[in-house]
C-alpha cells in the first residue's frame, strides 16, 4: 500500500496548508484540488497564496474522471461536508484511504457513512496558527496532523503508509493509538480557545495570559472533561494541561477559525462546538452554564450580521 496521489477537498487554511507542502514536493498533477468550476476559475484568476507564495495548484472538477486517489483529504468546514462528500466521488477507489480534518467528533463517522469506515482514518489537526483572509493564507507554526485508528491500541497498515508517505515529504505528523481521546481533546480545546476569542474579539493572546478570557476558557473546556466521562473517554486535568500547552506555543497574533469567522461576519461553527456539548448536556441531564452563555453569546453575535 504506497501512496503517490492525493486529492484535497476544501481550501481555507488547512487546505491551503497541506495543500501547498504537498505541492511542492509531488508532481503537480499528483496533488489535486477538488473544486467545483466557478471556484477553480475565481482561484486562477485572483491566485492563491502561502505565507506571501502563490500556489501552484492543480485543479479538478468533480465531474472529472481519474485514477482513484491514493490519500483523500478532507478540509472544509462542517457546514460544506455534505457537498465534499459527493464531490470526491470520483476520487474514491478501493484501497483510497481518508484523513478528515475537520473540527468536532463527528465528521469521520459522516464520511464513513458514504464510503466505508474501513476507509478512514481518525485525524486531528493542532499547532497551527494559520489566518486567512480572502485569498491569502500566513502562519508563523505549521502545526501537525495526529492520526491513527479507530480502535485503540493498534497500528493498521493504513496507518504505516500515511507513515510512510508523510516522512517522505517532511510532513510533521504523530500516531496516536488512542484517536477517540485526542479527537474529543482537540474538542476541548476548539470550544475553549474558538468560542471565547470570538466573544471577546481577541487572539490567541487574549487567552494565552491570566485574566477573565483565560477562566472563561478553561472552565468551558472543563465542562466538555465531565461529559468526556459520561461519553466513556475519560479527558482529564492531564489532558487540559497538554491541551493548554500546544495554545502556549502558538502567535500571540494568530486566530481561531471562529474568530475570524465573526470578523468576516461569517456564521460560524457554534452548533459544532457549544451546540454538541449543550446537547450532550441534555442527554446525561447536566448542567454547562459556561457553554450555554458562550453559545448564547455567539448567536446574538450572529444575529446581528442581518442588521449591519
Amino acid at each position: 500500500m504506497e501512496i503517490k496521489t492525493v486529492s484535497i477537498v476544501g481550501l481555507g487554511a488547512l487546505g491551503i496548508l497541506f495543500g501547498q507542502h504537498l505541492a511542492k514536493q509531488l508532481p503537480r498533477e499528483n496533488v489535486r484540488i477538488i473544486a467545483d468550476k466557478k471556484r477553480i476559475e475565481k482561484y486562477e484568476e485572483k491566485g492563491v497564496y502561502c505565507n506571501g507564495e502563490r500556489c501552484n495548484f492543480y485543479y479538478m472538477t468533480p465531474e472529472e474522471v481519474s485514477e482513484p486517489a491514493d490519500l483523500i483529504i478532507f478540509a472544509v468546514k462542517d457546514s460544506g461536508l455534505k457537498s465534499a462528500i459527493a464531490a470526491v466521488k470520483n476520487q474514491v477507489g478501493e484501497n483510497t484511504i481518508i484523513l478528515s480534518t475537520l473540527n468536532g467528533i463527528t465528521s469521520e463517522a459522516i464520511i464513513g457513512e458514504t464510503y466505508g469506515m474501513e476507509k478512514i482514518l481518525y485525524c486531528v489537526a493542532q499547532g497551527m496558527d494559520a489566518v486567512k483572509v480572502d485569498n491569502k493564507l500566513t502562519y508563523d507554526h505549521f502545526g501537525m496532523l495526529c492520526f491513527g485508528d479507530r480502535e485503540p491500541g493498534g497500528k493498521s497498515k493504513k496507518v504505516d503508509a500515511v507513515s510512510t508517505f508523510f516522512d517522505k515529504l517532511d510532513l510533521p505528523y504523530e500516531v496516536d493509538t488512542n484517536m477517540m481521546k485526542r479527537l474529543w481533546g482537540k474538542f476541548m480545546l476548539n470550544v475553549g480557545v474558538n468560542q471565547t476569542v470570538a466573544v471577546y474579539e481577541g487572539n490567541y493572546g487574549t487567552i494565552q495570559k491570566e485574566g477573565v478570557a483565560r477562566d472563561t476558557m478553561i472552565a468551558a473546556m472543563r465542562e466538555v472533561i465531565s461529559l468526556s466521562d459520561r461519553e466513556g473517554v475519560g479527558l482529564t486535568e492531564g489532558d487540559l494541561d497538554y491541551w493548554l500547552m500546544v495554545l502556549s506555543k502558538l502567535s500571540p497574533e494568530g486566530k481561531p477559525s471562529m474568530a475570524q469567522d465573526v470578523e468576516a461576519k461569517r456564521y460560524s461553527e457554534v452548533e459544532l462546538f457549544s451546540g454538541t456539548v449543550l446537547t450532550l448536556a441534555k442527554k446525561y441531564g447536566m448542567d454547562t452554564p459556561v457553554n450555554k452563555q458562550l453559545y448564547d453569546q455567539i448567536i446574538s453575535i450572529e444575529k446581528g450580521y442581518t442588521m449591519d
